[in-house]
């Protein structure tokens, strides 16, 4: 997907950074991720990952605010991961109304709820806190669009493949979408559930 098939205000940042071609990842995933596929994405630091988040969740909402529902969902390992995404986000986002939110387990619960309900577009959660949140009923879950993750390699340590994979069991149709440095094996469980027909790409 080049990058003049994007919402002008994407268009305007990206060549403000100097940015003007897609890098050989988002050349690559960008036109999948565009088309709805759910895709595991394997490819080194440093190959734009990141960035290929930021510019396709925004482009998906059309850098517009609707409601109060999230509509993507983005699973990070821990409060700083968040906090690194969301600045991500802000130095993208200049030119839409997106509101972007960080959940994580050094805030107070019942403030996260409170400032979620207000309404937001994008949460970048770790998983143990998301699920609190949930079962307090402090987040609805079932406008989501996107459901993302991260740096996955994260996955794999103090339970959050369970927790990650707990929240699919609780919402209805979404694209889905795993970034990581390497493919786990036990990735093959959420091809056999509710990543059917997934795609994975690999990068070097």
């Amino acid at each position: 997907m080049p990058f003049k098939k994007l919402i002008q205000s994407l268009k305007d940042t990206l060549e403000h950074k100097d940015f003007y071609e897609p890098l050989p990842l988002q050349k690559s995933i960008l036109p999948k991720i565009k088309g709805g596929a759910s895709l595991f994405c394997i490819a080194p630091k440093g190959t734009g990952k990141t960035t290929s988040i930021v510019i396709s969740v925004i482009q998906k909402l059309k850098g517009e605010a609707f409601e109060d529902a999230p509509r993507v969902l983005i699973f990070v390992k821990d409060k700083q991961a968040a906090l690194d995404l969301q600045l991500e986000f802000n130095a993208y986002k200049r030119g839409t109304d997106l509101r972007v939110y960080c959940a994580y387990d050094e805030y107070n619960i019942d403030s996260q709820r409170d400032e979620i309900y207000e309404g937001v577009d994008i949460v970048i959660a770790t998983p143990k806190r998301l699920n609190k949140i949930f079962f307090l009923n402090g987040i609805n879950l079932n406008r989501l669009q996107m459901c993302i993750v991260e740096d996955g390699e994260f996955l794999f340590r103090n339970n959050n493949f369970a927790e990650v994979t707990r929240t699919p069991e609780s919402i209805g149709k979404c694209q889905y979408l795993v970034f990581s440095s390497t493919y786990d094996n036990r990735f093959d469980r959420w091809q056999d559930s509710f990543m059917y027909k997934s795609q994975v790409i690999k990068f070097k």
